[in-house]
């Protein structure tokens, strides 16, 4: 197949009075041909589509294994079960169009519930289990959730709701006994229900399927309205074509320690890996020695992390204890992977390739690295891929939103299917997001190199503004990081009198370390220009960082405005 070359696009722009060229539009394409996307289907089926049919699924692979208790789930047992509990779900009073919030950690009833809720034509709002009791009343009357799917012990967080006539699942490990609350259900008795008994709702592909909860590039958390077609689309540009871009094969066993309530586990891993037929191999939280053990067990190919992770291997001597040589492919999100930890790494996953990914909730996959591509591309050190196929992006520059050319930083703007249909009852802040366009932007700052290569400078929010200079957070934690007395860092803006803002770093010391302010200063003034010094260092037990494995850099200003304020 020729590839299309051609990915830099002019798109002369005119006003519907005079017809005259008043701007161009520098619009990025993916180095993959567009592939047809059958994004009219419910999302269920397109992603069994190959068990149904013609199709050739191999209804006794495996495709859930409990890493946990080892339970092993067959793709058929995976359809049987998803029928039953959606039946389950119906007779219990929940509707086309109605929310289920999965108050769950990584289980195979996670993802059951999500295929049931999903297949009866509703929509799950998905739920960080470690969420304060006020977090969960909030966004489930947000939502508007008529059934939380949970574990017993988080039910004492959801009275209030329940009083408000809110159903409470539950769902128990395998031997338990438990005494549970008034009016709960046992999820068992779900899987228990008459399947004939549910007719096959008609779903349309804009129907929402999926509402998680994100800040988006700014203010309180918002539901993301995330519909089949939308859903649909993000699977498919990963993983389906004629000469598919290699993310996954039906041979894989993937790994999957990243909360699957968070959009990248639920799109990239759970549903992609059923697409493709791969085993999904399940593990409730991430311990660094378990892992390897599993990894080893079941001879891991696909192993996603996020950079703290990717640390974790590094620094850890117990890796050599662990047979990790099945490893094909680690794949990083969240944050860039640079080259110093990716080198380090490779040394612990010998027979591994290296990708990155970039996305959103509200805006899928954005672009994905194409080292592990059947094309003879290779991602730079610092890049996260190039655009995804099927969309298309642009740079935007942050002041007058003209579009840029190659090499220009600017915001990141997102157009295609994949996006999401908007924030659940707030328009302005849908406006505010995608643009009249269908630009959906989002809030990065980063540029396309001259290889159709992306490269995140920082989030638009958090730059740092010295006396009209621009300083970017992550090149300074960059060269923190490097110090091999620091574990961790964050650097965020402090405001000044002066200046309007200045650079100050929470910095994370090895243990026993006597690190001191000025060792740091001095150790990453000299090599940067004079805006962008560190003005302050405090040291501080561990960064705060979001499940995706994000700064939270808002909770660090918190802190410069709390307990170090002057």
């Amino acid at each position: 197949m020729v590839l299309q070359q051609q990915t830099l696009f002019l798109t002369k722009k005119k006003t519907s009075t005079d017809q005259q060229e008043t701007s161009h539009d520098f619009i990025f394409r993916s180095k993959l041909p567009d592939i047809s996307i059958p994004n009219h289907l419910p999302l269920i089926d397109y992603v069994f589509q190959r068990f149904s049919g013609d199709g050739d699924g191999d209804f006794s692979a495996t495709c859930l294994i409990d890493g946990a208790t080892g339970r092993i789930f067959t793709y058929a047992d995976v359809l049987t079960n998803t029928r039953r509990i959606a039946a389950g779900i119906h007779r219990l009073g929940i509707r086309h169009g109605d929310v289920v919030m999965l108050l769950l950690p990584n289980s195979p009833e996670f993802a059951l519930s999500f295929l049931a809720v999903a297949y009866l034509g509703g929509v799950s709002t998905t739920a960080n289990p470690f969420y304060t009791q006020p977090e969960i009343e909030k966004q489930g009357k947000a939502s508007n959730a008529k059934m939380i799917i949970t574990k017993p012990c988080y039910v004492e967080k959801l009275t209030n709701l329940q009083n408000d006539g809110v159903l409470i699942v539950c769902v128990e490990d395998d031997g338990d006994v438990v005494s549970l609350p008034d009016g709960c259900v046992r999820f068992k008795e779900l899987n228990e229900a008459d399947e004939t008994e549910l007719p096959k709702p008609e779903i349309s592909p804009e129907d929402t399927v999926a509402m998680p909860y994100s800040s988006g590039t700014t203010g309180l958390p918002k539901g993301v309205m995330i519909t089949h077609k939308g859903l649909v689309t993000s699977i498919a540009q990963k993983v389906d074509g004629e000469n598919p871009n290699v993310y996954l094969t039906g041979d894989d066993v993937i790994l999957c320690f990243l909360p699957m309530f968070h959009i990248y586990a639920l799109d990239a891993l759970m549903l992609s890996a059923m697409r493709t037929g791969a085993a999904l191999l399940i593990v409730p939280r991430f311990e660094l020695n378990l892992v390897m053990e599993l990894i080893q067990r079941y001879k891991v190919t696909v192993v996603p992390v996020a950079p703290p992770v990717v640390l974790e291997f590094v620094k850890s001597p117990e890796t050599e204890r662990y047979d990790l040589s099945s490893v094909r492919m680690m794949l990083s999100g969240a944050a860039t992977l640079k080259k110093e930890l990716e080198d380090a790494v490779r040394l612990k996953f010998p027979n591994a390739i290296f990708g990155q990914g970039y996305g959103m909730t509200e805006s899928g996959t954005v672009a994905k690295s194409l080292a592990f591509a059947k094309y003879p591309f290779k991602t730079k050190s610092g890049a996260c891929g190039t655009v995804i196929r099927n969309a298309e992006m642009k740079v935007v520059d942050t002041i007058t939103g003209i579009s840029l050319p190659r090499n220009k930083s600017g915001e990141i703007c997102i157009r295609g299917n994949q996006l999401m249909k908007g924030y659940l009852n707030d328009p302005e802040a849908t406006a505010r997001t995608i643009d009249k366009d269908g630009f959906l932007h989002t809030g990065d700052i980063g540029f396309v190199d001259d290889d159709d290569e992306i490269f995140i400078v920082d989030r638009l929010k958090e730059l740092i503004k010295f006396k009209g200079y621009q300083v970017a957070p992550a090149e300074l934690e960059v060269l923190l990081i490097s110090h091999p007395l620091i574990v961790d860092a964050a650097v965020v803006a402090m405001k000044d009198e002066v200046a309007d803002e200045v650079p100050v770093a929470f910095v994370v010391r090895t243990e026993g370390s006597k690190l001191t302010e000025d060792d740091v200063k001095s150790y990453v003034n000299k090599q940067v220009v004079h805006y962008k010094r560190i003005k302050k260092v405090f040291f501080i037990e561990a960064i705060p960082k979001a499940v995706s494995g994000k700064i939270l850099r808002k909770d660090l200003r918190a802190k410069l405005e709390t307990e170090y304020a002057k």
